[in-house]
């Protein structure tokens, strides 16, 4: 009988052991119908980058003023700080993280950790192509979206675009946040 439980326990362990990763390969899945860009070009991706709209979730919740800045790690890579100011908490909240391309260095597709070693899809799925000027952006699935963009505000234009463009590939856009950038954390 022990040698039974024993065999039955060292089964479960494997099968259980399977169970994060099989998770955290969904995180950095592509939603239906998203395609990352494609001629990609990192060096151009660098910098500040203003939060115009997002979905809700949770670890940006009660947040304005929200930028995400890019930069090369020592090592390879890419590293991330986001910074977004907490009416509630009357201070700025900041997270460190570090980002690495999912496939070839030339495509919109990157995975991004703020926790160890647990990553999400960060999907590039339209850039504006000639000043690097604004940028959408989608997690895993369709519960994560972002309009990014080098200035605190964009045109009637890009918001347009974003909203239709975000809204045909199954994102729900009625219940965009759109982020208030009436404060600078530098």
């Amino acid at each position: 009988m022990n040698k039974v439980a024993d065999t039955v326990s060292r089964k479960l362990v494997r099968i259980f052991a399977w169970i994060p990763l099989a998770v955290l390969a969904g995180c950095v899945g592509i939603p239906e119908g998203v395609k990352p860009v494609q001629d990609f070009e990192l060096q151009r991706y660098l910098g500040k980058w203003y939060e115009i709209a997002r979905l809700d979730h949770s670890f940006e919740r009660g947040l304005d003023n929200v930028t995400a800045e890019y930069s090369m790690r020592e090592g390879g890579g890419v590293r991330v700080v986001n910074r977004g100011w907490s009416a509630k908490k009357a201070e700025w909240d900041e997270a460190t993280g570090k980002a690495f391309f999912v496939d070839s260095e030339d495509v919109g597709y990157l995975k991004v950790s703020f926790f160890g070693p647990f990553y999400g899809a960060y999907v590039v799925f339209d850039l504006d192509r000639d000043g690097y000027r604004y940028s959408f952006v989608s997690g895993p699935n369709t519960s994560y979206l972002w309009l990014l963009s080098r200035t605190p505000d964009v045109s009637p234009e890009v918001r347009r675009r974003f909203i239709e463009k975000a809204a045909s590939l199954g994102f729900d856009t009625e219940n965009l946040i759109w982020v208030n950038q009436d404060r600078d954390a530098h």
